[in-house]
Parts: C-alpha cells; sequence; structure tokens
C-alpha cells in the first residue's frame, strides 16, 4: 500500500467523508479491471480499495491519523501502542534512562533501543507489551494465555446480477485449502462492501479462537443496469416509431420480466417508474426500477432514412428555443 493513503486518492488529509467516496469512486472507474485491463491497473486498483477501507471508515481513518501505517499492520492495538508511546515519553531522551524507544519496533520493525542483544522481557515490561512483541502473556507460571489469531483480509469479485439479488459462492478455506467456505453474499451488496467469514482467517495461540476472514466484494458493471441505494437505473434503447407512436416492450428486472407501455411521443432522458422492481434487502420494502428511455435511430449511410430524418427535422420546432444561461 502506498505511504500516504491520502495522496493515493488524491485528496488533502482534511478531506470530508463525501469527498473521499467522490474521489474513491472517480478512480475506481478509471482503474477497474474490466474496463481497463492490466497488471499495472489492477494493482492500482487494488490499492484504492485498500486506501478506502481505511479512510471511509471514520474510526480506521482516526487511527491512520494518529499512528500512520503503523495502524494497517496486523494485530494492531490502539490502547497498548498509546501506552506505548507515553512510556517511550518518559523514558525518552533526557528522561530517566535515556532509552530511545520506536514504537514502530513492536509491529514488525527491527529493535533499535538498547542494540541488537536488547530484550524486552529483562527490561521489564514485557507484560505491558506481550501481545505486540508477539510474545504469549501467561496468567500464572507456565500458564499461556489463550489468544485469538489475527484477520485474513482478501477481495472477489461477482457479477452485477449476484450482487443484486444476493448469492453464495464457495471459496477456497485459508486454513485448509482442500475444502470449501460458503460465502453468503446479501441481496444488494455494493462495490466496496465487506463480508466476514467466522473463524477463517489466522490460528490463535495457547488454545485461542482462530481470527476471521474479511472479504471484499467489487462487483463488475452491468452493460445496461446501475444501482443508486436501493433503485436500479436502467437506459432502455428504444425506436424512433416506437417513442413517436408508443408501444408496449417488454423489460427485465430481479424479479422476472415485466411489460413497459412507451408513451406516444417519448423523448430521450424522459423517465418511468415501475415501484418495487429494485434491490429487496432482506427485511425492507424493494427500490424502484427507474427506466430512462433512449431513441436509437438508424446509423446507416441511407438515402431514404436521410430524407425521412429531414422531414421530422421540417416538422419539429427548434428544440432550444430560449436556452439561456
Amino acid at each position: 500500500m502506498a505511504s500516504d493513503l491520502y495522496s493515493l486518492l488524491g485528496v488533502p488529509r482534511d478531506a470530508d467523508q463525501a469527498a473521499i467516496k467522490k474521489a474513491f469512486r472517480k478512480l475506481a472507474a478509471k482503474y477497474h479491471p474490466d474496463r481497463n485491463p492490466g497488471k499495472t491497473n489492477e494493482t492500482r486498483f487494488k490499492q484504492l480499495g485498500q486506501a478506502y477501507e481505511v479512510l471511509g471508515d471514520p474510526k480506521r481513518r482516526a487511527l491512520y491519523d494518529e499512528f500512520g501505517e503503523l495502524s494497517l499492520r496486523p494485530g494492531f492495538d490502539a490502547e497498548r501502542a498509546r501506552m506505548a508511546k507515553q512510556w517511550a515519553g518518559r523514558r525518552g531522551p533526557g528522561g530517566e534512562g535515556g532509552f530511545n524507544f520506536d514504537i514502530g519496533d513492536m509491529f514488525g520493525g527491527a529493535g533499535r533501543g538498547g542494540g541488537p542483544g536488547f530484550d524486552p522481557e529483562s527490561a521489564g515490561f514485557s507484560d505491558l507489551f506481550g501481545d505486540l512483541f508477539g510474545r504469549r502473556r501467561r496468567s500464572g507460571p507456565g500458564r499461556p494465555v489463550p489468544q485469538r489469531g489475527g484477520d485474513l483480509i482478501s477481495e472477489f469479485t461477482i457479477d452485477f446480477v449476484d450482487a443484486v439479488r444476493g448469492t453464495t459462492i464457495g471459496l477456497p478455506s485459508p486454513r485448509d485449502p482442500t475444502n470449501k467456505v460458503a460465502v453468503r453474499i446479501p441481496a444488494g451488496a455494493s462495490d466496496g462492501s465487506r463480508v466476514r467469514v467466522r473463524e477463517q482467517g489466522q490460528p490463535g495461540s495457547a488454545g485461542g479462537p482462530p481470527g476471521d476472514l474479511v472479504l471484499t466484494v467489487r462487483v463488475r458493471p452491468h452493460r445496461f443496469f446501475r444501482a443508486e441505494g436501493d433503485d436500479l437505473l436502467l437506459d432502455l434503447p428504444i425506436t424512433i416509431d416506437e417513442a413517436y407512436c408508443g408501444a408496449q416492450v417488454r423489460v427485465p428486472t430481479p424479479h422476472g420480466e415485466v411489460k413497459l407501455t412507451v408513451p406516444k411521443r417519448a423523448q430521450s432522458g424522459q423517465l418511468v417508474r415501475l415501484r418495487g422492481k429494485g434491490i429487496a434487502r432482506k427485511g425492507q420494502p424493494a427500490g424502484d426500477l427507474l427506466v430512462r428511455f433512449l431513441v436509437i435511430y438508424p446509423s446507416d449511410d441511407d438515402s431514404e432514412v436521410a430524407e425521412a430524418v429531414s422531414l421530422l427535422g421540417k416538422r419539429c420546432r427548434n428544440p432550444r428555443e430560449g436556452l439561456v444561461f
């Protein structure tokens, strides 16, 4: 991940959540592998998703602002990190003992303070920082305290229709690749939403439970449909004669095909709302399907078509009459 998540999304550090979300959506659309294939775009898209997971979550963002990349490391504990900083402040240059302490060392960095032979247990604060140093805390002589395993973070991609309707997929278990884990995707899952699979993460220690598998959902764009909350939007192509004379056309929805009446003299951009034909989340009323007409005219070079279109043009009033700024 980039050293600065704000720079990765191209937003200032004081950006509000709406600005962060807007920047992420714009960049995600630009680098989405389905739209712009390539290893570089795939890597960038993944980095953008990871950055938004942090900055799009007010709690995780606050920790990132306070501790930087340190907060992104597996097993990070904010309270213990604050205690470590306080301890370092008391023991730092000019303080008692003059011991230089780097909190980053406790999360995988090389130990700087105390030299290469430094032992945090012999220094007298292993009980305070036992978890951060990866050592086993003990509740008594020879009795390690059970510790929960860390979470595993991954992502996968599903089709737009599966995201709208909900689905169950089978993924190889991180704990046993020979077995499958059933992952339930609820109806209405959006790109960037997360699903937690219990006890499929890193194993615990001293008999502690394993962590979880946290999956980020990526949704492939649909050619015609897109989602806005619980509503679906459909750009429906219609012919010139259907638009002018009116027509009955068949329209697919998540709940089955329906007949839609195209009103006479329908215009491109005109909207029709089909209530209850949108996304149906569990325990909630279904959203609506908003159908926007797109009038399509022939693209072939045909003299008869050109003559007919010219005649239509002469019968139309100036569509830009009164257009001012």
